[in-house]
């Protein structure tokens, strides 16, 4: 399902949300449990350097999650997101209040997933990825396979391709570069 470059710059100007889901996407999928039963996830910084680049773009940030960790709470609002959707077992339904609340159409919405639960959004959504590590099953329905995994870089190299495909890299880079 790859894009042609013509096909990915036209879908990245049209995006105004990006909706991640967590574990395998923003994290490695791993799930610590201590013995205080406090569930642990790995954060990879660049990714949410990647994420606050598109918020100052103005692209809009939405989580979608299966499973409820108190720590996806945390992490959300560090980076201000405050679209923060867990344990949700049908993410379709989601997806339509953020399109309804926003105002957006499926041309507007890029999707990052990495399990078979997220086909349903990889069918919908205009611009779509999966990290490298993602399950098969997912990445046939990916526009973009990452070459980073989950929670290892996956969803910077999404938001910098968001950024430059849509001509908006200097805008939020410039600060940095110069």
């Amino acid at each position: 399902m790859q894009l042609i470059k013509k096909q990915l710059e036209e879908k990245a100007k049209n995006i105004k949300l990006l909706i991640l889901d967590v574990d395998g996407v923003m994290t490695d999928g791993s799930i610590i449990l201590d013995n205080e039963g406090n569930e642990l996830k790995r954060f990879h910084v660049r990714d949410g350097h990647g994420l606050k680049m598109l918020q100052k773009a103005g692209i809009k940030i939405a989580i979608i999650t299966g499973r409820k960790s108190d720590v996806v709470d945390r992490r959300a609002a560090e980076l201000g997101i405050t679209e923060v959707y867990q344990k949700i077992f049908k993410k379709s339904v989601v997806y339509e209040e953020l399109i309804k609340k926003y105002g957006l159409s499926n041309e507007n919405i890029a999707f990052m997933g990495d399990d078979i639960v997220d086909v349903e959004l990889f069918k919908r959504a205009a611009l779509t990825a999966a990290p490298a590590d993602a399950d098969e099953e997912a990445k046939k329905y990916a526009h973009i396979i990452t070459k980073k995994n989950g929670g290892r870089g996956a969803v910077r190299e999404f938001t910098d391709l968001l950024l430059k495909e849509s001509g908006l890299w200097e805008k939020v880079s410039k600060e940095f570069l110069g």
